[in-house]
């Protein structure tokens, strides 16, 4: 049988037939939306490669511009530089930040400065604290201690509640660094303004602008205010002692010989946020004001202890003082702890016994610059004795807590008698 093949006439005749359509596209090639992206992404290439190459242009070209040059005082900046003073006073108190000299001699202290009441209460260090190393507090000419040989060099604030004991009267020898930067800090607050610092011929001069913690800051040289201790001459100002150089001119002066004149950090508002000077025999001086730290201070009891507002007795209290006396013989007698500061050579501690009816008193008390000796005293109505024994021979303990006397009473019994005031 012969094979036969049948067509089929139900297929698409369309099938077999190209799309002109597709043949078109295949000649012209791709779509216009495919241009379109093509020639977006080539622009934007372009225009990133030109901004680069821009950039680093500008980059290798850029100079800063120039510092502003040092020039004399406007009238504004002279009013302010001479309210500085009138401006701590108003503001009452700061925290403060000092270095003082160089290497060896360097001091550091941390606290706060009260104005108003010329109170200093600071925490001394740097290897050249020497016997002040510890706390220190300053009212006036009035200077009391606490030192602390075993503290570390760098200092931090001290407690705003001050410790109750190891105060002493203080006498800085006349040749300690840190005198003269005490009576700075304590000299830059005044009733009113100072012109002297701007008058022609000062050298006052603006010297460049800078920004501190609590904002912008125009930096200006004059001399430092009169009452406050002086700069170093011009002739001593090139090397401070021990032959330390002096710091290098801060950008924006003019390198002359009024360099060495103070440096102050200023304010739209007149206050002082730093200050740099060298000051005579010390070298040179970096202050730090905190104008935001602010907390009443409180002067430990050989300055007078915390301030109060003093009135008169009310009747019921004036009647308890009055029958005091009477109470205390009543009562017969007490112990006795003395804290003395007589002087600030000489700083007394003592314990005993004191009886109201005998009318005596019998104390072992010792000098906190002999703390190895005491003396026995002892008072009743025949006169006043004493006796200077070793610590260990009238009851031992410390200087700062010396133990009480032995018993029986030593002076009268072989004690040198005493006249009275000369004790």
């Amino acid at each position: 049988m012969g094979t036969t093949t049948r067509r089929d006439d139900t297929a698409d005749p369309a099938a077999s037939i190209a799309d002109p359509a597709d043949e078109t596209a295949d000649i012209a090639g791709p779509a216009p939306t495919s241009r379109r992206r093509r020639t977006v992404l080539l622009l934007l290439g372009l225009t990133a490669v030109t901004s680069a190459t821009a950039l680093v242009l500008g980059l290798l070209s850029w100079a800063p511009d120039p510092p502003e040059p040092a020039r004399p005082l406007t009238l504004a900046e002279g009013e302010r530089l001479a309210a500085v003073r009138v401006t701590n006073l108003r503001d009452l108190r700061a925290g403060v930040r000092v270095t003082a000299g160089t290497d060896a001699a360097r001091i550091e202290l941390v606290g706060w400065v009260d104005w108003s009441r010329s109170l200093l209460y600071l925490d001394v260090g740097g290897p050249g604290a020497g016997a002040e190393r510890g706390l220190l507090q300053r009212v006036g000419p009035m200077l009391v201690i606490r030192p602390d040989p075993a503290a570390v060099p760098t200092p931090a604030a001290p407690p705003l509640v001050p410790p109750t004991d190891r105060w002493r009267l203080h006498r800085m020898a006349p040749e300690a660094n840190l005198a003269p930067v005490l009576d700075l800090l304590l000299g830059l607050a005044a009733d009113r303004p100072d012109p002297t610092q701007t008058v022609p011929g000062s050298g006052a001069r603006w010297l460049a602008r800078d920004t501190v913690a609590d904002g912008p800051v125009d930096v200006l040289q004059a001399p430092l205010a009169a009452g406050t201790p002086p700069a170093p001459s011009t002739a001593s100002a090139s090397t401070a002692p021990g032959g330390t150089a002096v710091p290098a001119p801060i950008a924006g002066s003019t390198g002359t010989d009024s360099d060495t004149q103070a440096r102050y950090w200023l304010d739209q508002d007149a206050r002082l946020h730093k200050l740099v000077t060298q000051l005579p025999g010390v070298g040179p001086v970096t202050m730090i004001l905190n104008r935001a730290d602010r907390p009443t201070l409180r002067p430990v009891d050989a300055l007078g202890g915390r301030p109060g507002l003093p009135r008169a007795l009310t009747g019921a209290e004036q009647g308890r003082l009055d029958r005091l006396p009477a109470r205390l013989r009543a009562q017969g007698g007490a112990t006795v702890t003395l804290t003395a500061p007589m002087g600030t050579d000489t700083n007394l501690r003592g314990t005993g016994w004191l009886s109201w009816t005998a009318r005596t008193a019998y104390l072992a008390v010792a000098d906190l610059g002999l703390p190895d000796r005491r003396t026995l005293l002892r008072r009743d109505t025949a006169g006043l004795a004493r006796a200077d024994l070793p610590a260990v021979a009238a009851g031992g303990g410390t200087a700062e807590a010396p133990g009480r006397p032995p018993l029986p009473p030593r002076p009268g019994r072989g004690g040198s008698p005493d006249p009275a005031g000369t004790t």
